[in-house]
């Protein structure tokens, strides 16, 4: 295993993504029902592919190369992702030293033109890109409202932004009128919980400096006992979080619903961990990278024994973690013999999931292989 994963080099690593990209065309045009939508707020998005973006701290506790101190006092490196919410699949990655800045625009774009690759040319006609407010920078969401002018393509954002003055001054000029109810993921209206939309009320001066069509909306929600606020949020009483969005149409409460599902992502970093991104072996860089190659890849096979084989009999398992499906199909002590020129895998009767996961075998057998 160390040897290949010192063999794998950058070019190598390409080529890896166009086969990952070739694997993931042929899976998804066998997915039952078509490609799985992404829900918020008690409604699906219908045929969007929903990218979210975010970056994780992972510690070292040796020296290995270009490990660094994080700004969450650790040391070791700073990888940043893209998940697909529609199949949970980790889509691309970039190994960074844990000092790379969390709103370094560079890295998004680098990583984000890699996801969109990964996505088949059929469904990248709709696509939302979703991140916290590290992506609030001027030249990712330029790169990203440049991308509409693609023939036939549409690229949404809804990324995080910070309450800075301007922002401030926009919430003490909106009237009470301009608030309504929040929702819940479910759909339901939230108690204690507001939604306005505050593009009017910044000045042309600040919103020139930004892409065409960005609109802000910020949620205002009653603090919880022990909430760390500012200055501004303690003497009036409410806590602030905005965003901005491309999106031309949809309720105020839906678009922000839509935004704050962006925290399932940390969903699929504590499974990537969970699957090898928490331990990098090396102390050397490049097979650090190699691994996290093997870790999406790990990821991405997940996601698709769910997608493909968890149904049916075997949809107790479709949402298993990662940690309880390696129990549920490792753990079980099954019997592999020959004869007849056959294989044959013998699970136990008594192990609870034995018909499930002889349906999983069963229905992976019968995917057709590739042209």
């Amino acid at each position: 295993m160390w040897r290949t994963l010192d063999e794998v080099t950058a070019g190598k690593r390409k080529k890896i993504q166009v086969a990952r990209a070739r694997a993931r065309r042929h899976v998804w045009s066998h997915l039952p029902g078509g490609v799985p939508a992404s829900k918020c707020a008690g409604r699906d998005l219908g045929s969007t592919i929903v990218l979210d973006v975010d970056a994780t701290i992972v510690a070292t506790h040796s020296e290995k190369e270009q490990a660094a101190p994080t700004y969450k006092r650790t040391f070791g490196y700073h990888p940043i992702g893209v998940w697909c919410d529609n199949t949970e699949e980790f889509l691309a990655a970039s190994l960074r030293p844990g000092n790379a800045g969390s709103n370094t625009a560079a890295d998004h774009i680098d990583v984000l033109g890699q996801a969109i690759a990964q996505v088949p040319a059929a469904h990248r006609r709709d696509v939302l890109i979703r991140s916290d407010g590290a992506g609030a920078s001027h030249a990712l969401l330029e790169w990203i409202t440049d991308q509409n002018r693609v023939r036939g393509r549409q690229v949404e954002y809804s990324v995080g932004f910070a309450v800075t003055n301007p922002i401030r001054r926009a919430i003490a000029m909106a009237p009470e009128a301009t608030w309504g109810p929040a929702l819940n993921q479910g759909g339901d209206l939230r108690p204690g919980a507001e939604v306005a939309e505050l593009t009017g009320f910044l000045s042309p001066r600040m919103l020139a400096k930004w892409p065409d069509g960005m609109r802000v909306i910020v949620r205002r929600e009653r603090p919880h006992p022990g909430a760390q606020l500012s200055m501004f949020e303690e003497l009036d009483g409410w806590r602030y979080q905005a965003f901005v969005t491309n999106t031309a149409v949809g309720q105020l409460q839906f678009l922000e619903a839509r935004h704050r599902a962006h925290a399932r992502v940390e969903d699929r970093i504590r499974h990537a961990k969970d699957t090898g991104l928490g331990r990098l072996p090396s102390r050397e860089f490049a097979v650090n990278q190699a691994w996290l190659v093997a870790v999406m890849i790990a990821a991405d096979l997940i996601a698709w024994t769910r997608l493909l084989a968890c149904i049916g009999e075997a949809a107790v398992l479709a949402l298993c973690e990662p940690k309880a499906m390696r129990y549920r199909f490792l753990h079980v002590a099954a019997l592999l013999t020959r004869s007849s020129r056959r294989r044959r895998v013998k699970i136990p009767e008594t192990w609870p999931w034995a018909v499930a996961i002889e349906a999983v075998f069963h229905t992976i057998a019968a995917i057709p292989k590739p042209a």
